[in-house]
């Protein structure tokens, strides 16, 4: 059994130029709560675990701490050292990092914990961990208070399946253990500006399940979508529009 999940690892290699493209960054606030949540700063040794293109590896290097990028995908890491030159980047897993135990002093994951929220992936991250360090949960959340949002997720989410997806909130139950402090929650507004062509089709189009889609079903996603831009009174006729997000971000610590 593979420790990566079949749509990840599929959807991902395919579409990671798309992801990198199609999705956002993060609020700049999240600076604020990384050094005052995680504890992040200069000296501090920090792992961006499942670190994709780099999106929030980009992010905390600005914090002037070490960061160590581990992302799985090969294709995500290309994108990753394209970007980001400067960074180290490893090979690993959320269930094997190739790291000593008690060794770096804060973890996060953003975007992706749920695809390997479980009591082996939380051991691994404690193993890492020094005693009292810091884990970082992030997810960019679409606003459905937006109606043409709402239409968005409605496309998308005919094609989800089984696939693991934050919304489910099932990776909470890898907490019921007692290795880890309970989770805060800290909430940001963002917006994703940009042409609808990138901030709503290569945003969809990056989603694992449906990057994983055959060509033709991928395209009929893609028509789905440029339907909405054409015809929603909000998006029809701009070259820029803003895609509202809630930026969720919990915070724990390793229990010794």
């Amino acid at each position: 059994m593979t420790d990566v999940h079949g749509s990840a690892q599929e959807g991902f290699s395919r579409e990671a130029k798309t992801y990198s493209l199609g999705r956002p960054d993060y609020p700049e606030e999240l600076l604020g709560w990384l050094g005052g949540e995680l504890d992040i700063g200069a000296g501090k040794e920090v792992v961006d675990l499942g670190a994709g293109t780099g999106k929030f590896t980009a992010l905390l290097m600005r914090t002037g701490a070490q960061v160590t990028a581990i992302e799985p995908v090969a294709a995500m890491r290309e994108q990753l050292s394209e970007k980001l030159p400067g960074a180290k980047v490893l090979h690993g897993t959320a269930q094997a990092m190739p790291l000593a135990a008690q060794s770096i002093d804060a973890l996060t994951c953003a975007q992706a914990f749920h695809w390997f929220a479980n009591e082996r992936s939380l051991h691994e991250i404690h193993r890492v961990l020094r005693p009292g360090g810091h884990l970082g949960l992030v997810w960019n959340v679409r606003d459905e208070s937006v109606d043409w949002v709402v239409e968005m997720t409605r496309i998308v989410e005919r094609y989800e399946g089984s696939t693991p997806r934050f919304h489910t909130g099932l990776w909470r139950q890898a907490f019921s253990g007692a290795r880890f402090e309970p989770l805060r929650l800290r909430e940001f507004s963002y917006q994703h500006v940009g042409p609808p062509e990138q901030v709503i089709v290569a945003r969809v189009l990056s989603v694992s399940f449906i990057a994983a889609l055959p060509e033709e079903q991928k395209q009929r996603v893609a028509e789905q979508l440029r339907e909405l831009i054409a015809s929603h009174p909000d998006l029809k006729g701009r070259s820029e529009v803003a895609v509202p997000y809630r930026t969720e971000a919990y915070s724990t610590r390793a229990l010794g």
